[in-house]
């Protein structure tokens, strides 16, 4: 059994400017559509357990850590919009939906791979989101992100050639280097290179010797080395405050695999989707439901 799990407010995202970028006259729900039909064609592609997970409320537990976390300021409204009329159009066609409110949407990801991966009859989970908070997520080619719109499959040798690290080290990588998507900086002076130089020897920050000389008589070289030891020295309670940000939540109450099934529209997708003007998109729903 090969799992599906849709990052849906990115969805909505990339199908919103897709549609505005194509169309002058979009229809005032396009995004949603949009998503709609691309998950839906997971289906016809032969996708049968399927989740999708929306941040129904941008702000989440993280902004009472950090005052500078991701907020749903200068989003663009339309899309703010969308996000609801999204969660019910999916209930409507019969797909499971994790709308997060205190958590995030990779929280309620990050459960649902926990979930699949203690199921023996899951043999792939696949992440449909690029986001690289969820490469901690990625496991050999058991779990696994795809790239929808650059059509690439990330898995754990991806992951490592990607960022130097594993996805074991990835919640570190971002709490040194900072995540500007989430809004949290990281330490002043750490960078990619140092970070994923630092991580491949060493493992996580805690394993990371306080004096620098340590570093150099273990054969890691970094620039500014001496200067690096000390930010992070200093800087201890700060990084640990990142990692925190950056480590996904993986007991969100997601389910079980098995109700994750989908087993076809509801009734009022049909007159949802007439209203809309995509009678077509009901129709391609329906007719999956008698395939299955």
């Amino acid at each position: 059994m090969i799992v599906h799990l849709v990052d849906g407010t990115y969805e909505l995202y990339r199908q919103f400017y897709g549609q505005l970028g194509r169309h002058s006259d979009e229809h005032k729900n396009a995004g949603v559509i949009g998503v709609l039909n691309s998950t839906l064609q997971l289906v016809e592609d032969g996708a049968t357990h399927l989740g999708v997970a929306t941040d129904h409320v941008i702000e989440s537990f993280r902004n009472d850590l950090w005052p500078g976390y991701k907020t749903s300021n200068g989003m663009e409204p339309e899309i703010l919009r969308q996000i609801p009329v999204l969660e019910d159009a999916l209930r409507a066609m019969g797909v499971t939906v994790w709308a997060m409110e205190e958590f995030e949407a990779d929280d309620a990801l990050a459960s649902a791979v926990r979930v699949s991966c203690e199921n023996h009859r899951v043999h792939q989970v696949r992440l449909l989101t690029p986001d690289k908070d969820l490469g901690q997520c990625v496991s050999g080619r058991r779990v696994v992100q795809v790239d929808r719109k650059n059509d690439v499959l990330i898995d754990e040798a991806a992951v490592k050639t990607k960022f130097g690290v594993g996805p074991e080290s990835i919640v570190d990588y971002l709490a040194l280097v900072g995540d500007s998507a989430d809004g949290f900086p990281g330490l002043p002076g750490w960078g990619a290179k140092s970070a994923s130089t630092l991580l491949a020897r060493y493992g996580d920050i805690m394993s990371i010797p306080p004096d620098h000389a340590q570093w150099a008589s273990d054969g890691v070289k970094v620039r500014a080395a001496e200067k690096l030891a000390t930010t992070l020295r200093e800087g201890r309670e700060d990084v640990e405050l990142f990692r925190i940000l950056a480590k996904l939540v993986d007991t969100v109450e997601v389910g079980s695999v098995d109700s994750w099934r989908w087993s076809g529209p509801l009734p009022t997708f049909a007159t949802l989707t007439n209203e809309w003007g995509v009678a077509k998109l009901g129709e391609r729903a329906e007719t999956l439901r008698r395939l299955k």
